[in-house]
């Protein structure tokens, strides 16, 4: 997973609210055994316009989107996060999330920051033509007119996105400490290691 620390770009100001898994990346799309080109299927639907936010010159490879409250809902694909990610998004700025789609944006390395509506609106102002500021680091978003805006994120994603660490990554650093473990399992309970030679067998 790529670290995230600072970024400064285009954000696109989508501002819908209640958009679901399906709109951000419609079912009969995820027939593929990779996450690679689910971008250009991303909004699909609302991409059928020619006149839509998402293929406007000044917002291709924005990598911020600013959407409306409860953004994310719907089912638990995690196909929606990959095509946000496969689209160019590395932030997506709501006033709430959707706790499964939340979860899985984390795991794929999108910082999600959620900012009260006053907030978003201003944010969507600023974005018709200047671009934004996301330090994760110190939490706040910035514009060029001076706005600071504070948000909240759980220590361990901040931790994790600050270092580009997934949870494979997590796992692999305690690598020396599971191969001990196992060392001691199988001396006090070898039957455990036994059953599950049998089983692998």
């Amino acid at each position: 997973m790529q670290p995230f620390h600072t970024l400064t770009g285009t954000a696109v100001p989508f501002g819908a609210e209640n958009v679901d898994t399906d709109a951000i990346i419609p079912a009969r799309f995820l027939k593929t055994v990779t996450r690679a080109g689910l971008g250009a299927h991303a909004f699909a639907t609302l991409r059928e316009d020619p006149a839509n936010i998402f293929d406007a010159p000044q917002n291709r490879g924005a990598p911020i989107l600013i959407a409306g409250d409860n953004f994310g809902c719907g089912s638990s694909r995690e196909h929606a996060p990959w095509a946000l990610a496969d689209m160019g998004f590395r932030v997506v700025i709501a006033p709430s999330f959707a706790d499964i789609f939340a979860g899985n944006a984390f795991k794929n390395g999108i910082l999600l920051v959620a900012l009260p509506q006053e907030q978003i609106d201003r944010l969507m102002e600023v974005a018709a033509d200047q671009p934004l500021t996301v330090d994760l680091e110190n939490q706040v978003v910035t514009t060029p007119y001076q706005d600071r805006f504070a948000f909240a994120v759980d220590p361990f994603r901040k931790d994790c996105l600050l270092n580009g660490s997934d949870e494979i990554a997590l796992t692999e650093a305690l690598g020396q400490d599971i191969a001990a473990f196992e060392t001691r399992l199988a001396s006090a309970r070898p039957w455990v290691g036994g059953a599950a030679a049998r089983v692998a067998a």
